[in-house]
């Protein structure tokens, strides 16, 4: 039986690019070498494509901000795409989370592994992604939708009116509508890179100013008190929830280097969790999935409100970080599912799609 062809993409443009070093790194090593004919592919943060030159065998798991060494040089990504029979991408935030690869893959005719365009440009839009979870009925935390055009803003209403709005406009708004604290985050950006929580006017002014520095849309949302939980779904037609796990922070907000500098921050699989709760959180694990088109896989996140129990959402990732230590992979690991079928699964479901 031939070998499968699998092109398993790597890197990019985005913030996220040394967190996708470390996430595609797993998944080469953990692909079943007697099943899979591995062709890397790494995209450096310019945009310039190269082929992985490192044995695969011996290929390990870099740590994040570790750099790739051994590489060639891509002329033609095009045709090197075209040689594969199925795409991985494993690339984590803009120019591979938000429809662009998905683009170029679905122009190609090529199978991948992933939520289609639609699905991954919504999920990667939070303002967008939160306006289908109010469509949806789906609870979540309070929020405004900021604009910024040209160091102009402006406020976005419920009927996508657009209003201006200075800085200590949008603070009073703020004071008014969500208290503080709150978090100040860009609308298109993934492991907490440019999220701040503000806990009064002059923090909300600097957190506006840079997120504004990372993307034109802005999300100001209210501070929810309560725990930080997790939940994967896999599948297309027939969606699959894991338990649950829970986010247990180093620092006041898991920030990026919480997650993946700081040792003292933990994830607990499963959470401990009142036994009624864990259902409510996988089906609106599902309805969430289903509500943004969603196919193959992605984390949906939660907060759990003290003292009340809400079950309130928070976001979905398209591509989940895919270290062996991410919470996707050990969400299915404690379900009796290793990373490597996990990938065997994944891989299986594009091929059908």
């Amino acid at each position: 039986m031939s070998k499968i062809k699998l092109g398993v993409i790597f890197g990019g443009m985005s913030t996220e690019h040394d967190v996708s070093i470390t996430s595609g790194t797993s998944v080469i090593k953990n692909l079943n070498k007697e099943k899979y004919e591995i062709k890397p592919i790494y995209i450096d943060k310019e945009g310039n494509w190269f082929t992985y030159t490192k044995d695969i065998s011996e290929i390990t798991v870099l740590e994040v901000g570790e750099e790739i060494q051994e590489k060639e040089k891509t002329e033609n990504p095009i045709e090197t795409l075209k040689t594969c029979d199925i795409i991985f991408p494993v690339l984590h935030g803009l120019y591979g989370e938000d429809g662009t690869i998905q683009g170029l893959l679905e122009l190609l005719k090529k199978p991948y592994v992933g939520c289609k365009v639609l699905s991954s440009s919504i999920c990667m839009d939070k303002a967008y992604s939160k306006i289908l979870f109010e469509k949806a009925g789906i609870e979540q935390a309070k929020y405004i939708y900021v604009k910024n055009k040209q160091n102009q803003y402006f406020v976005v209403d419920k009927q996508m009116g657009e209003t201006p709005a200075s800085i200590e406009e949008l603070s009073k708004k703020v004071k008014e509508e969500l208290n503080y604290p709150v978090f100040v985050k860009p609308s298109n950006s993934g492991s907490s890179v440019g999220i701040t929580k503000a806990h009064n006017e002059k923090e909300f002014i600097e957190a506006v100013q840079y997120a504004s520095q990372l993307d034109r849309k802005i999300l100001i949302e209210e501070n929810i008190n309560g725990r930080e939980i997790e939940c994967a779904v896999l599948g297309t037609d027939e969606i699959e929830a894991s338990g649950v796990g829970e986010i247990l922070p180093a620092e006041e907000f898991y920030t990026f280097d919480a997650k993946y500098k700081n040792a003292q921050s933990r994830v607990v699989i499963p959470a401990q969790i009142e036994k009624e709760l864990e259902p409510k959180i996988q089906q609106t694990a599902k309805k969430a999935f289903k509500t943004v088109d969603g196919s193959g896989l992605s984390r949906v996140d939660f907060f759990i409100e003290n003292n009340t129990n809400r079950i309130i959402i928070n976001e979905i990732n398209t591509m989940p970080g895919f270290t062996q230590i991410s919470m996707y992979p050990k969400l299915w690991e404690a379900m009796g599912v290793s990373y490597s079928e996990l990938l065997d699964k994944l891989i299986e479901l594009a091929t059908h799609e």
